[in-house]
């Protein structure tokens, strides 16, 4: 997503409400114009983490995660495993309604940290996503055990039907 055409209509808007004002207040507003490109990338940068951090509260364990390529910011949408969204079990086990989040300080070996990368990297996402989905799905044994048991074994099924 290219922010460009934003923090130009941003300074485009803000020179045209400046030229109804004096030449005093043009020529302040130019002079605004120029220091607001830095100041507008990022602050759209900070509303596109937050939305992307509201969506990926309501898609658990699914995820958003914005990335910064250069000038460019990108959307990388992970999905939930499909197996979790047949059992809906994460609805019924992860609070959807709470917008709140918690830091928790997680000390890991090096050699198990360095998995954990290896796999987050793999799954194209960030480490603290990759954990959040861990944690989730760790704490669904149902949706394990259920998926243990759909055995097939030569011509004759067993498991669950629904």
């Amino acid at each position: 997503m290219e922010l460009s055409p934003y923090v130009a209509d941003l300074q485009r808007q803000l020179v045209e409400s400046a030229e109804n004002g004096s030449d005093e207040t043009r020529a302040v507003a130019e002079r605004l114009v120029a220091g607001l490109d830095a100041t507008a990338r990022l602050v759209l940068l900070e509303v596109l983490s937050a939305a992307a951090g509201e969506i990926t509260r309501d898609l658990a364990p699914g995820s958003v995660d914005v990335r910064l390529r250069g000038r460019d910011v990108e959307f990388v949408v992970a999905a939930a495993p499909a197996d979790a969204e047949a059992d809906e079990v994460s609805a019924a086990s992860v609070d959807l309604d709470d917008t709140s989040t918690s830091r928790t300080t997680l000390r890991l070996p090096d050699a198990l940290k360095a998995r954990v990368d290896d796999a987050a990297a793999a799954d194209g996402l960030s480490v603290n996503t990759w954990l959040v989905r861990a944690v989730a799905a760790a704490l669904q044994p149902k949706q394990r055990r259920s998926a243990q048991r759909s055995l097939r074994t030569g011509s004759d099924f067993a498991g669950w039907a629904r």
